[in-house]
């Protein structure tokens, strides 16, 4: 399958949580940040940042799913795989092990919404304290509800965008 080198986010109109995905000439439906788009992303505001970001691995649950084709390094989540958000801590925007009562949000999830996740690379180099962690682009809620600052696409569309990603991909979020 051909590879995708820019892949645009737009919000749509009169709803700043919902928006459009354009790759390859198709305009696919997904779901952002209940706050809309943001430049100024800050931890827990519930904004989907602006930028140009690369896409760093995929992340899937292997007990929901068969490994998915991608040109991207893969990881399988394990049950105590989980995302640290928390701006104090050394690991702040890293994926790190967890105890069952830990904190950090869980990449083992009972609802589907992280059974396949493009992990990118917002706030990654430098890691600033307070700016954003945990920005994904994983499957969207039904009816395509606000996340918390991610990018969500319909389960099968992200399937198929995973098979086009690779190293030099770009997400351009406007």
């Amino acid at each position: 399958m051909q590879g995708c080198s820019l892949l645009r986010v737009k919000v749509r109109p009169g709803c700043p949580w919902r928006g459009w995905l354009l790759v390859a000439g198709r305009a696919i439906p997904i779901a952002l940040g209940r706050s809309g788009i943001r430049a100024n992303k800050r931890e827990g505001d519930g904004a989907t940042p602006r930028g140009v970001f690369h896409p760093v691995r995929v992340w899937w649950r292997a007990d929901r799913g068969p490994r998915p084709r991608t040109a991207l390094p893969i990881r399988r989540i394990r049950p105590t795989d989980a995302w640290c958000e928390d701006p104090g801590d050394r690991r702040y925007n890293r994926p790190i092990a967890i105890r069952p009562d830990g904190a950090g949000d869980r990449l083992w999830r009972k609802d589907h919404l992280y059974d396949l996740i493009v992990e990118l690379d917002h706030n990654a180099r430098p890691r600033i304290a307070g700016r954003g962690s945990a920005v994904f682009v994983h499957v969207a809620r039904p009816g395509f509800g606000a996340t918390a600052g991610c990018v969500a696409l319909r389960s099968a569309d992200l399937r198929r965008l995973v098979a086009r990603l690779g190293p030099r991909s770009r997400i351009w979020i406007q």
